[in-house]
């Protein structure tokens, strides 16, 4: 590969502008020039060795850049980054310049070999690496030091100077996707292979997860609804469905393994080798020298970390802890009120406000998991995490224990201390409707319709009765520039776990649930899609061999969910019955079955 850096030329008369770069206002030209430089030099100058034009408007030039590269430097950086393809012999191989002829659908004139995804990917990839050599600061700005190694584009960030980085859309492909996932009403899979082609691996697993989960569900929907019908209002007769519920709860994660590893030995990813990671962003400290590397970086000592986590993140936990159980108890007094009042009165308004302290409390609990992310998202960057890995493992350990104590405390306390079926059923049922109602609204209803708000003003300015199809290019990146960004699927996966929750700790009382999550999870696949198509800037391209962290999430719920149900089905009467002379025979079984 080295050999072919030499003949790689960086000039293409079609430029093909894959991705943006946005300056903040003012930005010194000496600064620019440098900059730009450093991205068209050759690698074996320090450079990236890219296209890079100006985004020329009616106004003249402004502070947007667009990045291309040639289709040649493109498979070098597709081995750099160690794209896996498809070979002639069916086999899935690492790319290699060298042996490109091997490879499934590949020719010299066949510009789509690699996607747009992976294209966007391998830019971010070389800008990222574009690193000091014997700069100590940013010219034209002093303050702005770099060191060698230093990542030049990091450097940009965290100082301010470099606003964003996106990918652009590609605008006649994605409207064949929008038109294909969600653009009409139907019953099918969704395009996973076009989705992961556009949008990357990432968030092609995500949905295919959703998918997965929506398929998985239908089972308990169908005897959950005949279940519910028949037995509405013997709430000890949930034996059977509990035994059901237990073993579904772990082989449907049992068997995504194997469906997660047939999609991503397809896309490649499944036998990609992880990347050297860099130090995050926000990541600071002293100077020094990286005993792995031996770079010279900020180094931060562990000790301190250490304690930033025992002494500060850990008691701030504890107290979110106890105010989420504190504010719990409130929900059981308001309950007793609603209670006392209902046999006061008993009339249909009494019986409506049965529901009203749950409902507030679902809408407290939606409010408090909001509050508190923000909380967590301070702290953990406060620990000063070196790695992104590592900030995300403690950010979502943080934001996952509050949520399953916030969320499923009181259903615990229901039905383990005050052994009220009703009111679980009940409890479980406004928990369940009202978050889903909440985070529809919050997550795509609201983000959508501020988005076409501004896109009508945006066409107002621009003097432009267009659609979108026929806007031009500056147009087009100026829209995109102002769109909110994706932040990742954390929140997404974030509400099938407390939703896989809902559904297989205490379905067993309120066989509705799954039927009520199927429904949500099918308008999620479509306002998801809305929301990735039409409301974010596209996100960039990251390869996954599956969905990270959240598998032990989920298998960590479904741990809980086995014997939260062994215990139900040790608590109802029928198997209570089986027992009568010894009650620790009964114990031994439900330990022994768990």
């Amino acid at each position: 590969m080295v050999e072919s850096w030499s003949f790689l030329d960086t000039v293409e008369s079609n430029f093909r502008p894959l991705v943006a770069i946005e300056l903040a206002k003012g930005t010194k030209e000496e600064t620019i020039e440098w900059f730009t430089k450093r991205i068209v030099d050759k690698k074996a100058n320090g450079g990236a060795q890219l296209l890079i034009k100006p985004l020329v408007t009616e106004n003249g030039v402004e502070n947007i850049y667009l990045v291309g590269a040639s289709h040649l430097r493109l498979l070098l950086g597709a081995e750099t980054v160690g794209l896996v393809k498809e070979c002639n012999d069916n086999s899935m191989r690492t790319f290699t310049y060298s042996s490109r002829k091997t490879f499934k659908h590949f020719a010299d004139d066949n510009h789509n070999f690699l996607t747009m995804a992976e294209c966007q990917y391998i830019i971010k990839h070389e800008l990222e690496n574009l690193r000091a050599k014997d700069e100590r600061m940013i010219p034209g700005y002093p303050q702005a030091k770099l060191y060698p190694g230093k990542s030049i584009v990091r450097r940009l960030l965290t100082s301010g100077i470099l606003v964003q980085i996106f990918p652009l859309h590609d605008r006649e492909e994605l409207k064949k996707l929008c038109h294909s996932w969600y653009g009409r009403v139907k019953v099918g899979y969704q395009p996973l292979d076009d989705i992961r082609c556009y949008f990357g691996e990432t968030i092609a697993l995500y949905f295919g997860f959703l998918e997965y989960f929506t398929f998985a569900l239908i089972p308990m929907a169908v005897i959950g609804i005949p279940y519910y019908m028949f037995a509405w209002e013997d709430y000890d007769k949930y034996v059977m469905f509990a035994t059901f519920n237990l073993l579904w709860s772990t082989v449907i994660l049992e068997v995504w393994k194997r469906i997660c590893a047939i999609l991503t030995y397809r896309w490649g990813t499944l036998l990609m080798k992880r990347q050297f990671e860099e130090p995050r962003p926000g990541f600071h400290g002293v100077l020094g020298i990286n005993p792995v590397t031996g770079r010279e970086e900020p180094v931060y000592s562990s000790i301190k970390r250490q304690l930033r986590i025992y002494l500060v993140s850990l008691p701030f936990v504890c107290l979110c802890l106890y105010f989420s159980l504190y504010v719990m108890m409130i929900y059981f007094d308001l309950e007793q009120w609603a209670l006392d009042y209902h046999k006061e009165n008993e009339s249909n308004f009494s019986s409506l406000m049965l529901y009203v302290p749950s409902i507030i409390y679902a809408v407290v609990i939606e409010i408090m998991n909001r509050i508190y992310r923000y909380a967590a998202e301070f702290l953990t960057s406060w620990e000063n995490h070196r790695l992104e890995s590592s900030y995300q493992n403690h950010l979502i350990l943080k934001v996952l224990v509050f949520n399953f104590l916030n969320c499923f405390a009181s259903l615990f306390y229901i039905a383990f201390v005050l052994f009220d079926m009703k009111l679980l059923r009940q409890s479980l049922a406004t928990l369940l409707i009202t978050s889903q109602i909440l985070n529809q609204f919050a997550e795509s209803l609201l983000p959508y319709w501020l988005q076409k708000r501004y896109n009508r003003r945006m066409k107002k300015r621009m003097c432009s009765k267009k659609t979108d199809m026929e806007l031009s290019l500056a147009e087009q990146v100026n829209m995109e520039k102002e769109m909110g960004t994706y932040l990742g699927t954390f929140d997404d996966y974030l509400e099938l776990f407390l939703q896989f929750g809902y559904v297989s700790l205490f379905s067993c009382v309120y066989p509705l649930a799954a039927v009520f999550a199927v429904l949500n999870n099918i308008t999620e696949i479509y306002s998801d899609a809305l929301k990735m198509c039409r409301v974010y800037k596209r996100p960039f391209a990251e390869p996954t061999a599956n969905i990270g962290v959240w598998q032990l999430a989920f298998e960590t719920m479904s741990v809980i969910s086995v014997v939260t149900n062994c215990i139900l089905i040790g608590m109802s009467p029928e198997v209570d019955a089986l027992f009568p002379d010894s009650k620790m025979d009964l114990v031994l079984t439900v330990a022994l079955v768990e």
